[in-house]
């Protein structure tokens, strides 16, 4: 495809006058492999502010390099993290990329020789033949462009859909304006907005309120939905993608209680670890997943959708909330487990068999589930966990957390809890061998043994003393303990290091502050050293700035009144002296003007030339 560059703007009405000669200059220096179709932004960069990008990363990358055909054409609509591109790039035999930003095309094309990238909006696109995979994992929203009024999401979703071939695959990244983490924002949603969202958003009638509605619009662009991912913990850097089939059932702690915080901490606040295991417990993953991930096909042989097609899902859904007697008839419902899947379900699961035939030619099935733990990716399978590219496929461990073990009884200030089970974990790892890379929110403890949730982390070069991992295992739950603000029955002013001594004394193993310099350097060794502070500030830490700031705003206010008090008595006090010093000077005046004054003050004078005259005789 070959459109003109400024013909095919004024066709389409982008542009009332031709740009200036600076403009016309740019415009020629861009690489030959950048084109402009109309309603490209010149100066706008979606790359220059990635806050509002979802960062995809290991579990994202692994679930696009399934479907990335062997022998195809790959499109990529909107901005996207540069692994994927770079991946896209790397392994698509032929791959092009719509941008609306002409920065970020130019310097695409620069960093991409071998890509076709194309400059404007979604509505004007115009490719000559479809294309076998359509990537849009950051939505519909930067599609548009402040040159035209932005369509609606339906309109849009049609416009990609139009590019998919049949036969191929759309991967269509949707946020949900309900996602259980805009419940754990104390900011306001509509401030996370950047100067990219001019249009606000929210009052599309068209964007999904749920899976269902997601379901019907994909189904009425003409596309079969495969398989629909939640994505979690947040939008921003999900780390896990989890398919409806697996969120209809409970899954175990040793899965959601790792996707319950953000990264970097998982236990930074109570708040999001609470609320979020509440959502699985409730089976309600899918439908407050902080963004849908949502994998379709076109139909090889287009066949009149059933009347009930668009619809189905979503009525049976609001069926089962209104009646509980009709819920089994869906699989998000709590009757799932006890009833088959409707028929379009039972037909995913059958493809996603492994050695079916799925999409395009090669793909590979569709897993259940990917996890990124780490560097590492492990894939959810019917049987358990498999540690990706090759490792082997385990269960996933029965039983609780022993984080979540000791924060409750540390909540009830239950001693003699937290002392037994640290007395257990200690023989474990003296006595069984236990893996000295663990870590509290790693275990699952089912009231006999300890099990790694993802095992086959790297293990330090040389094996630690079992003391010495210990104290690791409990300095890490100390910090994080602190850090969320948990209730613990020890005095409040010990720090991380003082309540880690503290722990092991209960653990029936005593250490110095020697023995926890060592553990911090294993704790740096295993690759993820964990520190006390520098953590993102939470809803809690915020109403205690307020607090503190309005304490300390309330002792400046009395102090600037004192200071007003008493600036006003010296200002009094300045005006009586005033007072007095211009009656002095009036009597003094007065009394200058008297007729005894006058003549002492004559008299006075030949008294002095005397004195004078006798003091220079006397010499």
């Amino acid at each position: 495809m070959r459109p003109e560059r400024r013909g095919k703007a004024a066709a389409d009405g982008e542009r009332a006058a031709p740009p200036s000669e600076g403009m016309d200059t740019r415009m020629n220096d861009a690489p030959e492999n950048v084109r402009l179709i109309g309603g490209e932004m010149l100066l706008w960069s979606d790359m220059s502010n990635r806050d509002g990008i979802t960062d995809w990363r290991g579990a994202a990358l692994e679930l696009i390099s399934r479907m990335l055909p062997p022998s195809g054409r790959v499109l990529l609509v909107g901005p996207h993290p540069q692994a994927v591109v770079d991946q896209v790039a790397a392994h698509a035999p032929s791959a092009a990329v719509l941008l609306r930003s002409y920065p970020d095309a130019c310097a695409l094309g620069e960093r991409h020789p071998g890509l076709a990238v194309y400059c404007g909006r979604l509505e004007v696109f115009a490719a000559e033949e479809p294309y076998d995979l359509v990537l849009a994992l950051d939505g519909l929203l930067r599609t548009h462009s402040a040159e035209a009024p932005a369509a609606a999401w339906i309109e849009s979703l049609d416009a990609l859909a139009a590019h998919v071939a049949p036969g191929g695959r759309l991967v269509l990244g949707v946020r949900n304006d309900l996602g259980v983490d805009r419940f754990l924002e104390a900011r306001p949603a509509e401030r996370d907005g950047g100067d990219d969202q001019w249009a606000p958003h929210g009052f599309d009638p068209s964007y999904p309120s749920g899976p269902g509605a997601l379901d019907a619009g994909l189904e009425s662009a003409g596309l079969t939905v495969q398989r629909c991912y939640a994505a979690y913990p947040g939008r921003q850097a999900p780390r896990a993608l989890l398919a409806r089939e697996a969120l209809a059932f409970g899954l175990p702690d040793a899965l959601t209680f790792p996707l319950s915080a953000g990264e970097g901490d998982r236990m930074l606040v109570a708040d999001p670890l609470h609320l979020t295991r509440l959502v699985f417990r409730h089976r309600l993953g899918e439908e407050l997943a902080p963004l849908w991930l949502a994998v379709a096909t076109r139909p090889l042989i287009t066949k009149t959708p059933r009347p009930s097609a668009l619809t189905s899902r979503h009525t049976a859904t609001v069926a089962a909330h209104d009646d509980p007697a009709d819920a089994d008839v869906t699989p998000h419902g709590d009757h799932a487990d006890a009833a088959p899947y409707d028929e379009d379900a039972a037909e995913m699961m059958a493809r996603d068999e492994p050695g079916a035939a799925v999409g395009p030619a090669g793909a590979s099935a569709l897993p259940l589930g990917l996890l990124e733990d780490g560097a590492a990716v492990y894939e959810l399978t019917r049987a358990g966990l498999k540690r990706l590219p090759n490792g082997e496929e385990r269960p996933i461990p029965t039983g609780r957390v022993v984080e979540e073990i000791l924060v409750e009884a540390c909540a009830r200030e239950d001693v003699k809890t937290v002392r037994d089970l640290l007395s257990v974990l200690a023989t474990w790892l003296e006595k069984e061998g236990g893996d000295a890379a663990a870590a509290t929110d790693g275990l699952v403890y089912d009231g006999e043994r300890f099990t790694a949730v993802t095992p086959g982390a790297p293990a330090p070069a040389t094996p630690p003393d079992p003391r010495i991992a210990l104290c690791r295992i409990l300095w890490r739950f100390a910090v994080r303990l602190q850090a969320a603000g948990h209730h613990h029955p020890w005095p409040w002013p010990l720090d991380a290091d003082q309540l880690t001594l503290t722990l092991c004394g209960m653990a029936g193993r005593p250490c110095d502050p020697g023995d926890l310099d060592l553990a911090r350097k294993l704790d740096a060794e295993l690759g993820h050293p964990t520190e006390p502070a520098a953590q993102a500030p939470t809803y809690r830490d915020l109403l205690g700035a307020r607090d503190r700031l309005a304490d300390q705003l309330t002792a400046a206010l009395a102090r600037v009144a004192r200071l007003e008090t008493k600036l006003s008595y010296r200002e009094r006090e300045l005006v009586r002296a005033k007072a007095k010093l211009h009656r002095s000077q009036r009597k003094a005046t007065a009394y200058r003007r008297t007729l005894g004054y006058r003549l002492s003050r004559r008299l006075a004078r030949p008294r002095k030339v005397a004195r004078k005259v006798f003091r220079l005789l006397s010499g």
